[in-house]
C-alpha cells in the first residue's frame, strides 16, 4: 500500500519529539514504537494549527476507525501516553494503531503492523480535532 501524505501541527511535532527524546534519555533507544513514531515525525509535512485541514488526526482527535478485515468500528481518542486510557477510549500515540492515524485524513485507510500481525484500518470520521473546534493547545 502507498504512503500517503501526513500532516502535522509544528505544537504536536514539538511535543512528541520531546517525549521520544525524554523516553531515549531513560533508556528507550531500542523501543520499536519510538522508532516507528519518530519515522512518522519524519515523513510528515509540518504545518502550523490554525492551518491544519478539519479532517486530519491531530493530537487530540477523536476518530471513529473502520477495521477493513473485520467490519469492526472502534472510537478513540489520540492521546499522550500518561493519558492513555483503553476503558474510556483513549489510545497512545505510541500503541501501533495510535501511531498509524496519526497525520491521517478522514477517508485514508492505513495498513500497520500490530503485535498479532498487520491490521487495515481506515479513517472513517473525524468526530472532534482541537484546531477545528478553536482548541490551539490540547
Amino acid at each position: 500500500m502507498k504512503q500517503r501524505e501526513i500532516f502535522i501541527t509544528k505544537f504536536d511535532k514539538d511535543r512528541l519529539d520531546e517525549l521520544i527524546e525524554v523516553a531515549e534519555t531513560f533508556g528507550g533507544h531500542s523501543r520499536q514504537d519510538l522508532q516507528d513514531l519518530q519515522k512518522e515525525l519524519e515523513r510528515a509535512r509540518v504545518i502550523s494549527s490554525k492551518e491544519v485541514p478539519s479532517n486530519v488526526v491531530t493530537m487530540n482527535s477523536r476518530v471513529l476507525l473502520h477495521d477493513t478485515d473485520t467490519s469492526e468500528e472502534m472510537t478513540y481518542t489520540l492521546v499522550f501516553p500518561k493519558d492513555a486510557d483503553i476503558e474510556s477510549g483513549s489510545i497512545s500515540v505510541l500503541a501501533p494503531i495510535g501511531t498509524a492515524i496519526l497525520g491521517y485524513k478522514e477517508g485514508d485507510s492505513i495498513e500497520w503492523k500490530v503485535p498479532s500481525g498487520r491490521r487495515s484500518i481506515s479513517i472513517k470520521k473525524i468526530l472532534y480535532q482541537p484546531e477545528a473546534a478553536g482548541d490551539f493547545h490540547l
